[in-house]
């Protein structure tokens, strides 16, 4: 049996819940990481930042899931389908660097639409955190209208999935649900690299700004170690 050594953090308040504390569990292990074993990694529930991969470790709190769309049985619902429509006018290029007018688009993002969360205010750290990996490779999916950039959606690939790492948008945009609609280029964007999974984090029920990650059907959620898929709104679920 192959033993693999982690680490816990010290406990610090949570980000997205208020009167709660926080705690990470992190890989330590001797064994370099990789894209191969990141994949073992994020099937139980682990998640990157920077080149450290770690997943929620709280006492008393399990309000953290990962979840994750099975791309090749998604479908989109009839409002994805809409804002897909309403944004048929903008572009997006798949790109294998970071650009310098990703920071100025992040900025605003953070600082206008966050203002006050546990990013304000914004600094180049943050997304270097997002986009700086030496041992995953990473592609952006970027938006624009006609020239002007107004998307950026970071991704991680290993073998068997895209994990959606985090995504900005110009403010000005607000009508076009560009959230939503990066997510939407993402299942594209895997599905043509034939893989099988899109990673969208952790989803916790009681942060309404997390909410939307459940209106991409179907989708799975882990549970107690198994993942749970929910093909509908009104589906109660089934393992897998």
């Amino acid at each position: 049996m192959t033993t693999v050594k982690f680490g816990l953090s010290t406990t610090f308040p949570c980000g997205y819940l208020d009167d709660e504390n926080e705690r990470l569990l992190v890989y330590l292990d001797e064994q370099p990481l990789s894209p191969i074993l990141y994949s073992a990694l994020q099937s139980q529930g682990f998640r990157r930042s920077e080149s450290y991969v770690y997943r929620p470790y709280c006492e008393n709190c399990q309000a953290c899931q990962s979840i994750r769309v099975p791309v090749h049985k998604f479908a989109p619902s009839r409002s994805q389908k809409r804002i897909q429509n309403k944004n048929r006018d903008f572009h997006s290029v798949v790109s294998a660097t970071v650009s310098e007018d990703y920071y100025p688009l992040y900025e605003r993002y953070v600082n206008e639409k966050h203002l006050g969360g546990v990013m304000y205010p914004a600094n180049s750290s943050q997304l270097d955190s997002f986009t700086n990996c030496d041992w995953m490779q990473q592609l952006f999916v970027e938006l624009y209208d006609e020239e002007k950039l107004i998307a950026v959606a970071i991704c991680d690939l290993s073998p068997d999935s895209v994990s959606a790492v985090y995504t900005f948008y110009d403010p000005d945009y607000l009508d076009y649900s560009l959230g939503t609609y990066m997510v939407l280029k993402q299942v594209e964007l895997a599905k043509h690299l034939q893989k099988s999974w899109l990673y969208l984090g952790y989803y916790i029920k009681q942060c309404d700004k997390m909410n939307y990650k459940t209106r991409f059907f179907p989708h799975q959620i882990l549970q107690d170690g198994k993942w749970l898929q929910i093909n509908s709104s009104r589906s109660k679920g089934s393992e897998n």
